[in-house]
């Protein structure tokens, strides 16, 4: 009998699995004779008939054969290929029940990553938005031929075929009429499309962007070569159908690489960028400017850091990983002296320019890293009572939370948006610092994607 409990799944094999949970990804995990088994699609609390399409030595992948028993959330999605796609990994559940979840893949980091009480922990409910549909301000859609058409949309899960997306459900309706637009002026000037296969045609990718809040609209055609045929002709034919359109940029990008953007940026016509403002700031968007992607969302998330951070006007702060300075200067009318580092020089231009349009005189900006400038800052007496800190998916660099356990901020205030690195950097601080609470903020609806604020206060 004992043999059998740990008998090694098969490929191709069927079996019967109750979904006990949603993974990080927001695949359903179910285990079956103690293997634990990922299920894209299976939603908690189903029954399903799965067939295993991937054996791991430590997990198996699986596809839903039927549903033996349905979720009571389990909605019909609204994109017509979101099966396809893959940009969107949840519309099939309800939104009031996506936000729960998010809350659990939270609580789950932590149970799998720390040693924290969790009965003592503050996780407070997910953040979400009122209409969780059409709220990116940004869309990156690849440029493909067939049968002489010209498509626009996303690659499919795990291949290189392009899924033609006449109308993305998450993306600002500015952003799916200017992309729809486009890719008919390059279908009536017959601009050569860029073939992966070939490795011939011009134009790979276009970009559209809004001011959510301004109205103004920028597009990117980013291009395999410099030479693009036509130019006057696109500008014209995109400024006659698109009269919001402020700013016309060509990126090029001639390198085999997942990367969109290449070096090199050229105006084709217009501004060099378009104007957005998140509350009482204003920002200026260039064509490679890093901005949040969902503004309205931005507005909860930045106030939630001003709430963490408690500051009364006295306050030294540090924003790392600061980017082009927007939660520094969010905060900054509540701090007596803001410093911000991070590894982009364009970033940190952006930012002393943006810290400057708004007259803020008590914020400086360095290049560097984080964890290079604070012990260089603190050997030359100055030490921050609060940092603040939004890294990329990986989390924390060691050197900087060694840097963070010798420096001793009074508060940390941790932005993250990978649920696993967050539970890992937190168990490292912990020793010195108390978890407040952790609250998820729905920056991503319909993905499986997850923000939190956390407010670490020094014991």
């Amino acid at each position: 009998m004992q043999k059998d409990e740990t008998a090694k799944l098969e490929l191709s094999q069927t079996f019967p699995l109750t979904i006990k949970r949603l993974g990080i990804n927001g695949e359903g995990v179910g285990y079956f004779k103690r293997q634990v088994v990922f299920v894209p699609g299976a939603l908690p609390g189903e029954e399903v008939v799965v067939e295993a399409t991937k054996v791991h030595p430590k997990f198996v992948e699986a596809k839903i054969k039927n549903i033996r028993k349905k979720s009571e959330f389990r909605v019909q999605p609204i994109c017509p290929v979101y099966e396809e796609c893959g940009g969107c990994q949840l519309q099939h559940l309800d939104y009031s029940q996506q936000l729960k979840e998010k809350r659990d893949i939270v609580i789950q980091s932590l149970e799998r990553h720390t040693n924290l009480p969790m009965d003592q922990m503050d996780i407070r409910e997910t953040m979400g938005m009122e209409n969780p549909w059409n709220y990116r301000n940004k869309g990156q859609f690849q440029v493909g031929q067939k049968d002489g058409k010209v498509l626009a949309g996303l690659y499919g899960i795990n291949s290189h075929n392009l899924v033609h997306i006449d109308q993305c459900v998450v993306q600002h309706s500015k952003t799916n009429k200017a992309i729809g637009t486009v890719r008919k002026v390059l279908q009536k000037l017959q601009i050569p499309i860029y073939s992966e296969k070939s490795k011939k045609g011009i134009v790979r990718t276009v970009v559209a962007r809004v001011g959510i809040q301004t109205g103004e609209l920028q597009i990117v055609l980013i291009t395999a070569k410099k030479e693009l045929p036509q130019k006057e002709q696109i500008v014209e034919e995109i400024k006659k159908r698109l009269p919001e359109v402020k700013s016309i940029m060509q990126n090029v990008n001639g390198e085999k690489t997942s990367l969109i953007f290449g070096e090199e940026t050229v105006n084709l016509g217009g501004n060099d960028f378009i104007q957005e403002t998140l509350g009482d700031l204003s920002f200026e968007l260039s064509a490679r400017t890093f901005f949040q992607l969902n503004p309205e969302q931005t507005v909860k998330l930045y106030n939630e850091v001003k709430e963490a951070a408690q500051l009364t006007g006295m306050e030294k702060v540090v924003d790392a990983y600061c980017g082009v300075g927007t939660i520094g200067l969010w905060v900054a009318d509540q701090a007596a002296e803001i410093r911000g580092m991070d590894v982009i020089p364009e970033s940190i231009e952006d930012a002393k320019k943006n810290a400057a349009r708004h007259g803020i005189k008590h914020a400086q900006y360095v290049t560097g890293k984080a964890e290079v400038i604070l012990p260089k800052w603190a050997n030359e007496g100055w030490t921050p009572d609060v940092v603040i800190i939004d890294p990329p998916r990986t989390g924390l660099d060691q050197q900087l939370l060694e840097t963070l356990l010798k420096v001793k901020p009074k508060r940390i205030v941790y932005v993250s948006c990978n649920p696993s690195t967050l539970a890992k950097d937190i168990s490292v601080l912990a020793p010195l610092y108390k978890i407040e609470y952790i609250q998820p903020v729905d920056m991503f609806p319909q993905t499986s994607h997850v923000e939190c604020v956390s407010r670490l206060v020094l014991k």
